[in-house]
């Protein structure tokens, strides 16, 4: 076999691959939407009241993605790091030094459920949001 035939083998695995994430991470961000006005429980994982960690994670599993159950665990062994201008609806985003977490959906926002008291919801990343940002990191990639 040709160096350049190996070479486009390698691109085509690296585009079939990345369209994968990109199915599953459509998935996740529909499953998430559907929760939208479920409450937030304190260690809640699903269905029907959730954490901010316990959500992602919920939604992740439903498109075929295993991820840890805490947000710390989250960002430390979910591999692919992503910047705040590459983010991607399905992306992981963790707020308040990696305490919090929501799943971006696009257009400047995201989904999560935020404390004891509201529901998931999803709101635009802005002001207080946009500035205690810590991270992200895209699952499945």
């Amino acid at each position: 076999m040709k160096a350049g035939a190996v070479k486009a083998g390698v691109v085509k695995s690296a585009a079939a691959k990345a369209a994968r994430q990109k199915m599953r991470a459509a998935k996740a961000v529909d499953v998430a939407k559907k929760q939208v006005g479920d409450p937030y429980r304190y260690g809640g994982t699903g269905p029907g009241s959730f954490d901010c960690s316990g959500l992602v994670q919920y939604a992740w599993a439903k498109a075929g993605i295993r991820i840890p159950r805490v947000t710390h665990s989250q960002y430390a062994r979910i591999k692919k790091k992503v910047s705040w201008r590459s983010l991607k609806p399905g992306d992981l985003m963790f707020f308040r030094g990696k305490g919090h977490v929501g799943m971006y959906v696009g257009k400047g926002r995201m989904i999560h459920s935020p404390s004891t008291g509201k529901t998931v919801r999803i709101e635009k990343i802005n002001g207080w949001r946009k500035a205690s940002f810590a991270g992200a990191v895209r699952p499945g990639a």
